[in-house]
């Protein structure tokens, strides 16, 4: 955890232990924001969560250092509101996901989890929010309907177990067709392809 909110941090190094039934804990904190790179390459954790108001240098500029050091590590950003710029800012830096700290740890598990798993997470009013009502419309692409169906739970945040049980299909094949589907639609991320399907009046 890179957090200069001591509360915050201790709450979760309690919590979700008990909340994953052992699955999950805090190997590592820093509340340095320009020591985040170096710890999270010592640790070497399965993800790490980035607050995004902290000291210079900041949770955005963390979160690039991670990236450049361990561009393998997950990253999800974490604010004390919804503000949509710094949301943005933090997955252009290289963060897989944004979740708000009203969140109850109860509720923080299953998208952590859905970002080891290779999604990325979004509150869906943030999503709205960046999608915007004055956003350019997309160009049209060419769909089939299993195509079409595969997109609309990837803009749902299914994982890919749970896309693959709803299609009987295998986790493969749905990693597999996922990744047809990301360049049919040229782009480079589930974030991306959620973001199309918004646009397109697909949600």
């Amino acid at each position: 955890m890179v957090d200069d909110h001591p509360l915050f941090v201790r709450g979760l190094e309690l919590l979700l232990p008990e909340a994953s039934d052992g699955r999950a804990s805090v190997v590592a904190a820093t509340g340095d924001a320009a020591s985040a790179a170096s710890l999270v390459r010592r640790t070497v954790p399965d993800l790490v969560l980035v607050d995004l108001h902290m000291p210079a240098p900041g949770g955005v500029r963390a979160i690039a250092a991670i990236r450049r050091s361990t561009p393998r590590t997950r990253i999800v950003a974490m604010s004390g509101d919804d503000d949509a710029a710094s949301a943005l800012a933090a997955l252009r830096a290289g963060a897989e996901g944004f979740l708000p700290k009203s969140t109850e740890v109860a509720d923080v598990l299953q998208p952590l989890l859905s970002v080891l798993d290779g999604w990325a997470v979004l509150p869906a009013d943030l999503l709205g929010a960046l999608l915007g009502p004055g956003r350019e419309q997309p160009a049209p692409v060419d769909l089939d309907e299993s195509e079409r169906q595969l997109l609309q739970l990837i803009a749902a945040g299914d994982t890919t177990t749970e896309i693959s049980l709803h299609l009987h299909v295998s986790e493969r094949t749905v990693k597999r067709q996922t990744a047809t589907l990301l360049r049919k639609l040229r782009v480079s991320s589930r974030t991306e392809a959620a973001a199309l399907a918004g646009r397109a009046g697909m949600l």
